[in-house]
């Protein structure tokens, strides 16, 4: 795949948390298409969160380059990687992180806060959080309902539309079905997928769960993007 045509672009790249010699990431190439839908399975300890880490630029690699939308995010000041993962990054955290006493439009809306590139491609904001409310079955009165009243299966879905509003270019899902049961997994992600692909979203999701595989476009394993990390003596 040509490196211009990648939504992400990791080359050569090399991690080792402070203070932890004993763990580290190498990641020789990974890449990700625009409007891709892509599976990265790993058991815990395998490096997801910290390969998720690099990607939203919440801390930079001791080499090699992490490019998102053709932007290495490594050359950018803090503050600036801030403002460039609230531009073209949405995210879906396992446990939601929603603002539980905020009403489910001021949750789905709270991105656009930070992103005027972002809001500038959403001309009527309010609107387009009701349509994706909708779009993912969500009941209409629910939008002024405070986000913590919600359940599980709703909190999630309030989560999706925060991420897509906007249409970021690419969204990064860390294990956002693991409290769901297999029939409402496939509802969410089904539901996930065509909104992404309506906007020309390229998805990563990362999991332990095989059985999601059949769902994605792609499945990459942590242990095919890797190489074996020697501790230093």
């Amino acid at each position: 795949m040509p490196e211009q045509t990648s939504i992400l672009d990791l080359k050569d790249v090399g991690y080792r948390w402070p203070g932890r010699a004993s763990f580290g990431l190498t990641i020789p190439q990974f890449t990700l298409a625009p409007a891709e839908t892509v599976l990265l399975l790993g058991e815990s300890g395998s490096g997801k969160s910290t390969l998720l880490s690099l990607i939203c630029g919440t801390i930079t690699a001791d080499a090699g380059r992490v490019r998102v939308a053709g932007t290495d995010i490594a050359a950018l000041s803090a503050g600036k990687r801030d403002r460039f993962r609230a531009e073209h990054i949405g995210l879906i955290f396992q446990q939601f992180n929603l603002l539980p006493f905020a009403r489910v439009i001021d949750n789905i809306l709270l991105p656009l806060r930070f992103a005027p590139q972002r809001r500038a491609r959403v001309p009527a904001p309010q609107e387009e959080a009701q349509n994706l409310c909708a779009d993912l079955g969500l009941p209409p009165e629910l939008i002024n309902a405070k986000a913590g009243t919600l359940s599980v299966g709703q909190q999630q879905r309030v989560a999706a539309a925060r991420a897509l509003i906007g249409a970021p270019p690419l969204i990064v899902a860390d294990e956002p079905t693991s409290s769901l049961d297999a029939a409402t997994q496939a509802t969410f992600l089904h539901l996930l997928f065509t909104q992404a692909r309506a906007h020309g979203t390229t998805l990563l999701m990362v999991s332990h769960d095989a059985r999601l595989a059949e769902h994605f476009d792609r499945v990459v394993q942590m242990s095919d993007i890797t190489q074996p990390h020697l501790a230093a003596a």
